[in-house]
């Protein structure tokens, strides 16, 4: 039996406990990822690493990453070690998501909740081809994600390369992305991505060797990410920026840089929803004659007929074809022109 003082003692630990317990769990947003760590930055600016519970990895979430950067996380201090544990990831309102090319075939995600997707390209050292754009945005529009396209190097264009971007650059604004001319190392284009990204939370994404980690230095100097020559021999990129990482910029907002990518395969996209986020397909495929139409043998196809007049652009719809019947597990990986 309780005396009168111990009850009183009881209640009073117990009062405080659940006064106090809220205090023990603390806030932040993931702002570097490296597999096993998490940076997280609370409100004050502080940032805590932090390790996940094991269950995490337990729930059915088939990612290489359960946690994303830019992901909005509570955590708890373990006393023992000092570092922090997350225990709970609040619902994202999107990310962007590809497969993972190690055996696993799982997804990796780029980065959660996020303003924009700014994809790199460059046509010279090295060369991005029409479909990685395409696999891009279409993931980007499926997540209802807004996505800028910047051609970057464009000091290293000759007059065919300048040619091609502007047939590119044509064919996407048409569609209704804004595209941009860019070259950091001469200063082209560059208070307009500055623009671009103010008061946004940003991903930028692209190959290696595209000028990532360059732009995001010429935009805010103080980061001094680190850069590399691309491999003469192979003429493709090399990883400077081994995990992603966020990043605040001077007017405002955050940049997301991420490690560069070999290929984009898409995830979770059933077949028949693909033309849907093709925003030039979704016009006009309510005319077609069946509801249930693929756009690829069926007749009276309002796409296919848009693609004969030059409504749909032929790269685009190759795109798209290649993503309604390809082998996504190794097609993606490789150039298809």
């Amino acid at each position: 039996m309780f005396s009168a003082n111990n009850k009183n003692f009881y209640y009073f630990c117990k009062t405080f406990i659940l006064k106090n317990t809220h205090k023990l769990v603390k806030n932040g947003i993931v702002v570097k990822s490296t597999g096993s760590w998490y940076n997280v930055k609370q409100k004050n600016g502080e940032i805590v690493e932090c390790k996940i519970r094991g269950k995490f990895r337990l729930k059915g979430i088939k990612t290489t990453n359960p946690v994303a950067v830019g992901d909005n996380v509570d955590f708890k201090i373990d006393e023992k070690t000092g570092y922090g544990v997350i225990v709970k990831i609040h619902p994202r309102k999107n990310y962007i998501i590809r497969k993972s090319i190690n055996l696993s075939k799982q997804a990796h995600i780029l980065a959660a909740n996020i303003d924009q997707a700014v994809l790199m390209v460059t046509l010279v050292k090295p060369k991005t081809y029409p479909e990685f754009i395409d696999r891009f945005l279409v993931t980007a529009e499926a997540y209802s994600i807004p996505s800028k396209i910047i051609f970057n190097k464009i000091d290293l264009y000759d007059t065919n390369t300048l040619d091609e971007m502007n047939q590119l650059i044509d064919i996407y604004t048409k569609i209704g992305y804004e595209c941009f001319k860019v070259s950091s190392k001469q200063n082209i284009g560059v208070n307009d991505i500055q623009e671009l990204l103010s008061n946004k939370i940003s991903v930028v994404a692209g190959h290696s060797g595209v000028g990532k980690s360059t732009l995001i230095n010429t935009i805010e100097p103080s980061l001094n990410l680190k850069t590399k020559e691309l491999s003469e021999y192979h003429e493709q990129g090399m990883h400077t920026t081994t995990y992603p990482e966020m990043y605040p910029i001077a007017k405002g907002g955050y940049i997301i840089d991420t490690p560069g990518i070999k290929g984009f395969g898409v995830i979770d996209m059933k077949k028949e929803e693909i033309s849907h986020f093709f925003p030039e397909m979704f016009k006009v495929l309510h005319n077609c004659r069946f509801n249930n139409c693929t756009h690829y043998h069926e007749p009276d196809c309002a796409v296919k007929e848009a693609v004969k007049n030059g409504t749909i652009n032929e790269s685009r719809y190759r795109s798209y074809i290649n993503l309604l019947t390809g082998d996504d597990d190794e097609k993606y990986r490789t150039n298809p022109y």
